[in-house]
Order: C-alpha cells, then sequence, then structure tokens
C-alpha cells in the first residue's frame, strides 16, 4: 500500500477519533443546550451520528493536511 494511502487512513481514523471526543465533550458541557434537545428528541441517534460524521470530516482533513504539511519540511532524501 502507498504510503500516502496509508498516512489518509491514519489521518482520517484520527479525525474521527478525535470528532467522537470532540461530540461527547459538546453533548456533556450541554453547549447551547444541545444534549436537552437531542435528548429529547425520537431521531436522537441520527442527530449525533451526523454531528459526529460532519466532525469527522472537517477533523480528518484538517488532520492530513497538518500531516502533508509537516512532512512538507522534512527532507525525505534517505
Amino acid at each position: 500500500m502507498p504510503r500516502v494511502v496509508k498516512l489518509y487512513l491514519t489521518s482520517a481514523l484520527t479525525g474521527f477519533g478525535v470528532a467522537g471526543v470532540f461530540v461527547g465533550l459538546v453533548l456533556w458541557s450541554n453547549v447551547g443546550n444541545l444534549w436537552h434537545l437531542v435528548a429529547g428528541s425520537d431521531v436522537a441517534l441520527m442527530a449525533v451520528l451526523v454531528f459526529w460524521i460532519l466532525n469527522g470530516i472537517v477533523f480528518s482533513g484538517v488532520q492530513f493536511a497538518w500531516a502533508i504539511t509537516a512532512a512538507a519540511g522534512k527532507n525525505d532524501s534517505a
């Protein structure tokens, strides 16, 4: 498997992991009364899933961009 594919998959897993922690913290701290809105809804699981996936996409992209930018500064002539 090419190195860039491994880097992308690692970044995606890391991004979705961070997004899971972020969503958990947002719901736990009840930002914008979000926990009560989700808990009182009949589609709570879908709402949390969509919130996690959309944040996961953003955080994965940021993680991948950061990894590429950090790798650009290294001299990889070995």
